[in-house]
């Protein structure tokens, strides 16, 4: 993509209205734009982010046996009047009648929906386990929106629910997730350290939330610091397996949320050396709430000894659109975004400092269809502005890779290749540069 030809509005100044580095960073890197208090417009940089995200919420879903399907975003009411949280749920839940009067609601998750597809679909424990997921833009009413994406009130949402005949049968989907979720986060390039946290409006015994250390995060959290060095399972993991021994390292340290800390455990447990007192964001959280709504709204299948059942479910989240400020929140310096290979929208910033140049446009030309032709995403500055401003709108983008082109290296046969993570500059001959990019 040529920058001449891309939509990218970045900002010199800092809004006044964001408070965090990811709100400030995003505004000024063009990724979004405010329609109102904590609703946004994703444009093309930050869009870009958010599908490579999404992408590989989706893969490491798949590889689970979770099966994709698309939910409504409105729902009607009925529906949770029948579980019982209509009237429970508070003011978050952005309620509307509908031109024939009909109660109907926007959704903030989709516990019900999802049941009543089950009890209409499954009749018997021979089609379980089944578990369903969709990724779906989801609302909830914040009385104080603010931070960004990080607290709006609409926001893009990884749901999916388990279906099984029993418990033991239920804990071994909460494995599932619970591995799913340490890989999806690694690919991403967080640490996401599962802590104990409370069910909430979801209900349930058993809840863990995924958690990002930041001192900009909304909750108080308590963890051992042995969980900085832990790693998630490699790619090939055999999810029919007994994952236990896998959960039971990855809860074998103290981990929690405010709400569920107790601080005499944690000094017991926890040397003081060892011991972290932050806070942090949630990215992903995941229940087992039994037959809470299997129960109330009748979702049954018949046993093997032909006994009629309520299924055991279980419901996991993660935020996908959060996600970008998360990373951003974990990922950055004072010069701007340091995006992860695996989610940037571009592999490599190609910069033109003289554009208008024949020698410098036709290297650049090369270089740009080389790398394309190789399967690197390409962002090329094209523009005529002044050296510095590109440099700084690249550093400011945080693409991962910068490779710049002037009448001066090009004289003397070399461009320079820049990592933004390190900040590490070569000056390489046009192949080499090609070559260290793509591998080969």
């Amino acid at each position: 993509m040529r920058m001449s030809q891309f939509f990218l509005p970045v900002l010199k100044d800092t809004p006044a209205e964001a408070q965090i580095v990811s709100h400030r960073l995003m505004l000024r890197a063009g990724m979004i734009r405010q329609s109102s208090a904590g609703i946004y417009s994703w444009l093309p940089l930050g869009f870009r982010v958010l599908k490579k995200i999404e992408q590989i919420v989706r893969e490491e879903q798949d590889a689970t046996g979770a099966q994709e399907l698309l939910m409504p975003t409105i729902q009607p009411a009925d529906l949770w009047r029948e579980s019982g949280r209509y009237d429970d749920y508070g003011l978050e839940m952005l309620r509307i009648t509908d031109r024939h009067e009909r109660d109907m609601l926007f959704g903030p998750t989709n516990e019900e929906v999802i049941t009543d597809i089950f009890r209409g679909s499954i009749r018997s424990y021979r089609q379980l386990p089944l578990n369903l997921y969709h990724i779906q833009w989801k609302f909830r009413d914040e009385v104080r929106p603010r931070f960004g994406i990080m607290r709006g009130r609409e926001f893009l949402m990884k749901d999916n629910y388990s279906f099984d005949l029993d418990t033991e049968a239920a804990r071994h989907s909460y494995n599932k997730m619970f591995v799913a979720y340490l890989r999806t986060f690694e690919r991403l390039g967080l640490k996401a350290i599962p802590m104990l946290a409370d069910t909430g409006p979801i209900g349930g015994d058993m809840s863990h939330e995924f958690i990002i250390l930041a001192d900009t995060g909304e909750s108080e959290v308590y963890c051992h610091a042995d969980y900085l060095d832990f790693t998630a399972p490699d790619a090939g993991v055999d999810y029919e397996s007994d994952l236990s021994p896998i959960i039971a390292h990855w809860t074998s340290r103290y981990a929690a949320t405010d709400e569920k800390h107790d601080a005499v455990q944690f000094e017991n447990e926890v040397p003081e050396e060892r011991r972290i007192a932050t806070r942090g964001i949630e990215v992903g959280h995941i229940f087992n709430f039994g037959s809470k709504y299997s129960k109330a709204m009748g979702a049954n299948v018949m046993g093997a000894d032909g006994t009629e059942v309520p299924v055991e479910m279980g419901s996991y989240g993660i935020g996908v659109s959060r996600l970008v400020g998360a990373i951003i929140e974990a990922s950055h310096d004072d010069d701007g975004i340091i995006w992860p290979d695996s989610v940037a929208p571009f592999d490599v910033g190609l910069i033109n400092l003289k554009a208008g140049d024949e020698a410098c446009d036709s290297a650049v030309n090369d270089i740009y269809a080389k790398l394309g032709e190789a399967g690197l995403d390409v962002l090329l500055d094209d523009s005529d502005g002044r050296a510095g401003g590109k440099f700084a709108t690249m550093d400011l983008i945080g693409l991962p890779w910068q490779l710049i082109v002037g009448p001066r290296g090009l004289k003397s046969g070399v461009v320079e290749v820049k990592e933004r993570r390190t900040g590490e500059r070569q000056e390489l001959s046009i192949e080499a540069a090609i070559a260290s990019l793509t591998g080969s």
